[in-house]
């Protein structure tokens, strides 16, 4: 009873009379598509913006007085506050949805996530302000995370349930495509002012371009979105679905194991996810002779890749069932972990490259349902809540850390030694596919 009172209040006044103004607009899947591609593409756009960042820009900036590698694991920690952050996030935002509705949450969570990395950019340096420039970061970071946490509007959702019985894989890949796009933009950018600007141009001004984006994308995102949650046939399909926000308590007492378990199905490839763009170009930058452009524009190409192979999954998981799918992928990723880090190790430029391409490519094939493979153990009225709690708790601990702990197991170890870390996530994701059978018969 109290999830349907919750849901009933997540419709605000101002919301109701917006929809009354969009009742002939239609809301068709291919809408609900393009409204879910443009939000997490954003999303995943402001991340990624840092992430590179975090490589690039902020162990010379804001961590100049240790060497490069200490510098760049300084920067990898502050670049794990945001997953930190996340959950944290859906608590509060979810108690803003079901009082004031999802329209102000959304607005809200959208102007904090953009306007938290374009602050960034107005950052000075250690040099200038020396250890307050790095409480700022840390600062901003974490509100990345808090703000990511109140972006989640139940569009992937209602998407799911609006799928035919034959294509829900093929539905279910649609909000993956927005992480590839958003790394590909924003390695494109970074790659234009590496090669374009000298060293000191781009470490003194250059880099904050991109973060400057960040926000103007997060604005075109929340209309693009709003656009579709003020439509009165929104309203009406979000009310028959029960895709409203229920409390964290209620969700937790009803779901908890549901939640756990549904945190580590997709931990293969979301600890694959910074393997093959975040740590291979940390790893580049500190002991190749790489340049950083040239790097960022292979995995450009393999993000493309990723791409038309998280396409494939949606066919292939139609084709023989999301659970095998999602098992052979983990299989694959697990083969990968032992021969990936060999290739790359070879000290040449293309062993390099191919491990970001195969690897970008499983990605793909995994990550394409991992959307689906977190909400798959909940029930309409749990559904809105549960997968956003689920996913904020997979991305913790399959790829908050991943930076540092590869880079720090690399530079002791060698490389072979985060073959063994993505090894853990693959076991991970197969005994927990091992426990959840929900995802032959569900989304």
């Amino acid at each position: 009873m109290s999830s349907i009172n919750a849901l009933h209040s997540s419709s605000t006044v101002l919301e109701q009379d917006a929809r009354h103004i969009h009742d002939d607009r239609a809301v068709s899947a291919g809408n609900i598509a393009i409204g879910v591609i443009i939000g997490r593409t954003s999303e995943f756009f402001d991340f990624f913006v840092y992430a590179i960042a975090s490589v690039l820009v902020f162990p010379g900036v804001f961590f100049p007085m240790v060497d490069s590698l200490t510098g760049t694991m300084y920067s990898f920690s502050i670049f794990a506050l945001a997953f930190i952050a996340r959950p944290i996030g859906s608590f509060v935002f979810m108690a803003i949805d079901r009082r004031h509705g999802r329209g102000t949450k959304l607005t809200v969570a959208l102007f904090l996530l953009g306007g938290s990395t374009a602050a960034i950019s107005f950052l000075p340096s250690y040099a200038s302000l020396g250890i307050w420039a790095i409480i700022f970061l840390a600062t901003f970071r974490f509100l990345q995370g808090f703000a990511l946490g109140g972006a989640w509007d139940g569009l992937a959702s209602l998407l799911a349930l609006n799928a035919p019985e034959n294509q829900r894989g093929w539905y279910a890949m649609v909000p993956q495509l927005g992480a590839p796009l958003g790394f590909a933009i924003a390695a494109a950018l970074f790659a234009y002012f590496v090669s374009s600007l000298s060293t000191q141009e781009f470490l003194d001004w250059g880099w904050r371009y991109p973060f400057f984006v960040a926000f103007a994308i997060n604005v075109v995102a929340l209309f693009a979105r709003l656009r579709l949650v003020m439509t009165k046939e929104f309203g009406t399909l979000l009310e028959r679905h029960e895709l409203g926000a229920v409390r964290t308590s209620e969700l937790l007492r009803f779901h908890g194991r549901d939640i756990l378990l549904g945190a580590f199905v997709p931990l293969a490839s979301f600890a694959l996810f910074h393997l093959v763009t975040v740590f291979p170009l940390g790893w580049i930058n500190l002991f190749a002779d790489e340049s950083p452009a040239t790097f960022l524009s292979v995995q450009i190409i393999g993000a493309a890749v990723c791409v038309l192979a998280i396409i494939a999954s949606g066919a292939l998981a139609d084709r023989i069932g999301r659970r095998s799918q999602l098992g052979i992928g983990a299989a694959l990723i697990a083969l990968f972990a032992i021969g990936g880090p060999l290739v790359f190790n070879t000290g040449s430029a293309s062993g390099a490259y191919a491990f970001v391409i195969v690897g970008f490519g499983l990605l793909g094939l995994s990550f394409g349902q991992a959307a689906g493979a977190v909400a798959a153990r909940f029930g309409q009225t749990y559904r809105y809540s549960g997968s956003a709690l689920t996913s904020d708790l997979a991305w913790l601990i399959g790829a908050g850390f991943a930076p540092l702990v590869a880079l720090t197991l690399a530079s002791t170890f060698g490389l072979w030694a985060i073959g063994l870390y993505l090894l853990s996530g693959a076991i991970c994701t197969l005994l927990a596919l091992a426990v959840n059978r929900h995802l032959e018969t569900q989304d």
